[in-house]
């Protein structure tokens, strides 16, 4: 490609702090996430409590942060106190909203160990399908009260003296949407979400709790949606949430790697909705956002059609990722990164085997997708602060998107402002693109490592035959001179260049 892309960050034009939590991922009682996934007493490597170590490997690869759990749709007709207690006297269940036998082998408490076993922390999702504020504050004061009252004595009695202390609550899941059980409009949703809120902080005021916002940004009732919860729990709610999901049904992948810039409207729409509602109030509190689930999810759609029902842990949503997968996420994560100053938490949906960067398989081994790559670094080189990227670039226009850069970067300055790490996306299918970063501001810089995410094949994926056919190398070509950098980005490519000031 003749015309250059080039990139200007400066130390003084900040976006914000990355908060780690942009970095999280989502276990629901969905397929094989649970069973099979992170539990599987009967394999080789699972540990004294069933759950599989070579997945707490991977996990601990990903240094996830924290991980929303039960659901997602399950939790709308969930029971939490059938999964505490001893095994023997937990019930099996008819779960709804995947159709599926829920046997409660796995459950509250063992979701916490396993946090602490893969070092993150948990964002615990409470029913207001079925349920209330009533059943919601109860499950805080059996997780976070120390002793003394009926639901604290009652986890103790369960082996647990030490209250678990989650600070981080979902009021319910996608309430918007007519496939939820107990669907509600926004004035019901948003009174129900108003008074659980405010009783589970009279239970403990240190929490902080996420409202649930649009399904998707199809929603007909979005933005409204947004507008009215908020109007009804602004005092009380700390996030809002986003969902989004992208797919190449129509093997259009110019329009598909597109798919952020859709993902960056609905985030700039969403803040100026939080912000109407600010300024309506009259409040000095900023809602923030939690885009609590997000990836590619259209692979499985046909054989998730042909599943029996009634069944345990059936192969739901296994989405096999390919290469191309790959640059769309890595793109979706920038475009989090861009509005780090509002973005608080996010949520990969999900961790394992359902629509996830890691597959298993019962009894056996366990792989990186795609995916893995470009979450991991992101989760790992890009915390401390986002830094404005002024970007230049070729752009082509697709089906829904016109003027479509072909280059994707962010620019992110270490906690310990030592390194500058820069994400970027060659979006030209057939063509590398000359990239150059000017770093003006910072003085001289070398290179740490210049990875790379590329493959001759668009569809290339990882199974569990050939594990490591699209993994990254280090072998970009990357140059430093001063405070310019130099690089020629490979043709629909992953990129992260870490550069060290000096």
């Amino acid at each position: 490609m003749s015309t250059k892309a080039k990139m200007i960050v400066d130390k003084d034009f900040t976006i914000g702090e990355v908060d780690k939590r942009i970095y999280g991922s989502f276990i629901e009682h969905l397929g094989r996430a649970v069973y099979g996934g992170i539990y599987e007493p009967e394999h080789p490597e699972a540990d004294e409590q069933g759950f599989r170590s070579d997945v707490i490997e991977l996990v601990k690869g990903l240094d996830v942060p924290i991980v929303r759990y039960p659901g997602g749709n399950f939790v709308s007709g969930y029971n939490w106190e059938d999964g505490v207690g001893p095994l023997a006297q937990r019930p099996r269940r008819l779960e709804l909203a995947w159709r599926t036998i829920e046997p409660n082998l796995f459950g509250f408490n063992e979701f916490i160990d396993w946090c602490r076993k893969t070092g993150t922390e948990a964002m615990m999702a409470v029913n207001l399908g079925t349920r209330g504020p009533e059943e919601a504050r109860q499950l805080l004061e059996y997780s976070n009260h120390p002793s003394g009252t009926y639901w604290s004595d009652l986890r103790i009695q369960h082996g647990y003296k030490q209250p678990h202390n989650i600070k981080t609550w979902c009021l319910g899941n996608e309430m918007d949407g007519p496939w939820q059980i107990g669907a509600k409009t926004a004035t019901e949703y948003g009174r129900i979400a108003a008074e659980t809120a405010k009783v589970m902080k009279w239970v403990d005021s240190t929490i902080e709790l996420v409202a649930c916002g649009s399904s998707s940004i199809g929603m007909p009732t979005f933005p409204e949606w947004e507008s009215t919860v908020l109007d009804l729990s602004y005092n009380e709610v700390d996030y809002i949430s986003l969902h989004t999901y992208y797919g190449n049904r129509d093997s259009d992948t110019p329009n598909f790697l597109a798919q952020s810039m859709g993902m960056d409207s609905f985030i700039h729409t969403v803040i100026a909705t939080c912000d109407y509602i600010q300024a309506k109030k009259r409040s000095k509190k900023k809602i923030n956002l939690s885009f609590d689930e997000w990836n590619v999810w259209y692979h499985s759609n046909e054989a998730d059609s042909k599943i029996d029902p009634w069944s345990i842990a059936p192969p739901q949503l296994e989405d096999i990722y390919n290469h191309e997968d790959a640059l769309l996420v890595g793109s979706m994560l920038i475009s989090m990164l861009k509005r780090a100053d509002r973005v608080k938490m996010a949520c990969i949906a999900q961790l394992v085997n359902v629509i996830a960067p890691i597959m298993t398989a019962n009894g056996g081994a366990a792989w990186k997708q795609t995916i893995y790559f470009p979450y991991m670094h992101t989760s790992i080189f890009g915390r401390g602060t986002a830094l404005v990227p002024l970007v230049t670039s070729p752009k082509y226009d697709s089906k829904d998107f016109t003027d479509v850069p072909y280059l994707d970067a962010i620019a992110v300055l270490s906690e310990n402002q030592e390194e500058v790490t820069v994400f970027a996306v060659n979006r030209h299918l057939s063509e590398t693109l000359p990239f150059e970063i000017d770093l003006r501001s910072f003085g001289s810089c070398r290179i740490i490592e210049h990875i790379v995410l590329e493959h001759d094949d668009l569809k290339a994926a990882n199974t569990i035959d050939v594990p490591d056919r699209v993994t990254p190398h280090t072998g970009g070509n990357a140059a430093a001179d001063g405070s310019k950098v130099e690089a020629l980005l490979g043709e629909a490519s992953w990129n992260v260049i870490r550069l060290k000031l000096v």
